[in-house]
């Protein structure tokens, strides 16, 4: 079995969060930008991939299309796709490690893994080892409001629809009280901050965290490779990171510093399935728990939601709180409900684009 054809498409649809946009992304964010990889084979198995690409898109897709297809055109493929996957990320070494040419390997990864399993017409869980769970509580990941209002609201609204856990996305310390406030003392909190704090105010706002008894803080520095601080502020207070990391050589060095206490890959930027699997059991066998990273809708949803079946601990699953224009997936992604989310058992990932869907908002 062979690589036929590989199309990358690009698509935009349109969520709303009932804010602004603006906060954490360079300019209004109010739209989920896709750059989806299928790769289809000889025998006719076709496997879908996401590559990462909020405000990158056009980036991204260049290096999917220029740099990534033409490694893995007419290849043959094994029972599983490791092997291949890192061949091409050491044919590609020279263009970055981290950053948009993973991002990029990543959706390529995810497709094959995705053929790999509907191959043996088996979900993809099953090919990375066995389940210990069929599904898994999720929280609801709001968006920064950086308001006080809207935060309670949303607070309030999560906890309607039976989550029992949300992430606030704020800065400023009256926010975060105030969404703590909304939920009660019963509901899990978590706090990321996406690299907004200084060193010196991450010090100073332990206190803060532990008043409102965050589960974890996220990111709480610039930059986010300062692995030597991060180890300091996990020692305070247990910190979450792994966003803005790639590979497992990068998660490996923050598990030897002790920078973590909750690991969080994302499937579509740290290398795909290949390395988010690897990242996974370095960090069992340091017993840290990990927390993927997922605010995103497409194959890479589906890809966590298999991954988590695996994992150690008591994983939660990210569901980014919007709604967006359009489901992508045909049949519908399976969105939490009552706070848990149920993990695919179709072949593959049991992922297919809805075409009418991906016809309306291709770019």
């Amino acid at each position: 079995m062979k690589i036929a054809q590989i199309d990358v498409i690009e698509a935009v649809i349109p969520f709303d969060d009932g804010g602004s946009g603006m906060g954490i992304t360079p300019g209004r964010w109010d739209s989920l930008e896709l750059v989806l990889v299928r790769v289809q084979t000889d025998t006719g198995l076709v496997g879908w991939g996401d590559c990462f690409a909020y405000s990158c898109r056009a980036a991204v897709a260049t290096v999917a299309r220029g740099m990534v297809a033409p490694l893995l055109q007419d290849r043959e493929l094994a029972a599983t796709p490791e092997a291949l996957m890192l061949e091409v990320q050491r044919r590609l070494h020279l263009f970055g490690r981290y950053g948009i040419t993973m991002f990029a390997i990543s959706g390529f990864d995810i497709a094959l893994w995705d053929i790999a399993a509907k191959a043996q017409g088996r979900p993809l869980h099953a090919l990375l080892g066995p389940a210990r769970r069929s599904e898994l509580p999720a929280y609801a990941s709001l968006v920064r409001y950086a308001d006080a209002p809207l935060v309670r609201k949303y607070c309030r609204q999560a906890c309607e629809e039976g989550y029992r856990y949300i992430k606030l996305h704020e800065i400023e310390p009256d926010i975060i009280r105030a969404g703590r406030a909304a939920i009660g003392p019963d509901i899990g909190l978590s706090v990321d901050v996406n690299c907004a704090w200084s060193t010196e105010q991450a010090r100073e706002r332990v206190e803060l965290l532990r008043e409102v008894d965050a589960l974890w803080i996220e990111e709480p520095i610039f930059p986010p490779e300062d692995i030597r601080t991060q180890a300091e502020l996990n020692a305070l207070f247990p910190l979450g990171a792994g966003e803005n990391a790639c590979t497992r050589h990068e998660f490996a060095r923050m598990l030897e510093a002790g920078a973590v206490r909750f690991a969080q890959p994302s499937v579509i930027k740290v290398g795909g399935v290949t390395e988010f699997a690897a990242i996974a059991a370095l960090a069992e066998r340091k017993g840290v728990a990990v927390m993927p990273h997922s605010p995103y809708f497409g194959p890479g949803y589906f890809a966590t939601l298999h991954l988590s079946a695996g994992l150690a601990g008591e994983p939660l699953f990210e569901h980014l709180y919007v709604q967006p224009a359009a489901d992508l997936a045909l049949g519908g992604t399976p969105l939490p409900r009552r706070g848990q989310v149920h993990i695919p058992q179709r072949p593959g990932l049991g992922f297919e684009p809805d075409p009418k869907v991906l016809g309306r908002w291709r770019v």
